[in-house]
Parts: C-alpha cells; sequence; structure tokens
C-alpha cells in the first residue's frame, strides 16, 4: 500500500516492499532585517517569509524489497537536475506548491561480501519553491 510520494519515489508499506519515512519535519520562518542605528537601538523590519523546508529519513533496504540503487539515483536526478517534486503524505499534499531536494546524506548500514551498499538511511532535506505564475 503506497502511503505517500516525493515525486516518483513511493512511501510504501507491502508484502513484498517497506520503503516509508521517519524522523518528519517541518519548518518556516519569518524573514526579519535588522537595521543598526548610530547610538541608539536597532530597529526590526519583516521583509518576508523564508521558503519553508521539510526534512526526513527514508531507509532503503534490499531486505525489504527496495531495490537500493533505483531509489539513489531518482534522489540525485532530481537534486543535480533542479526538478520542482510534489510531496503527497497519506491524502495530504505538502507546501503551497511543489518543493525542490536542497541536500541528501545516505548512511549506509549493511553492505554484502562483495562490497554492494544493502540497506541505508537517507537523510533528505527540501526547500520550497514558490510558483509565481500562480501567485504564490
Amino acid at each position: 500500500m503506497q502511503v505517500g510520494c516525493l515525486g516518483k519515489i513511493p512511501f510504501k508499506v507491502s508484502d513484498e516492499a517497506v520503503q516509508t519515512l521517519t524522523n518528519f519535519q517541518w519548518s518556516g520562518s519569518a524573514a526579519i532585517a535588522t537595521h543598526n542605528r548610530h547610538m541608539n537601538d536597532s530597529l526590526t523590519e519583516a521583509t518576508g517569509r523564508d521558503p519553508d523546508k521539510i526534512s526526513f529519513d527514508i531507509r532503503l533496504s534490499s531486505f525489504l524489497g527496495v531495490n537500493i540503487w533505483d531509489a539513489l539515483l531518482k534522489l540525485w536526478d532530481y537534486e543535480r537536475n533542479y526538478v520542482v517534486l510534489p510531496l503527497v503524505i497519506g491524502d495530504k499534499a505538502y507546501g503551497k506548491y511543489r518543493w525542490l531536494l536542497q541536500s541528501h546524506t545516505i548512511k549506509g548500514r549493511y553492505f554484502d561480501r562483495d562490497g554492494n551498499m544493502i540497506d541505508c538511511d537517507v537523510s533528505i532535506k527540501l526547500i520550497e519553491y514558490v510558483n509565481l505564475r500562480r501567485g504564490r
């Protein structure tokens, strides 16, 4: 059963494969400028909103029926080609529009006797992409 996706990378749980996300964090912040004044208090000014950010981990494991290298190649392609991605978890599409994969970290857990990674955790960081043509 697919419980969500990042672009074409599914989050799923079934008899054949498990590929789920953990440690989900969604953050946002206001953009604040500080104007220093000589011999006086500084002034703060709200200048807008910083892009939202989302981070989470995905377990990729051949023990759980996942082709690790297919998923990693998709992630690298998304990041290196600045692919704008939808993020859906359950029946909720996250964000105002789409996301860019800002960075990733792969933590190898297990390797087979030939040195091939067969189990890893991938930490993913997304940054909000706003489509100006949609007025958002």
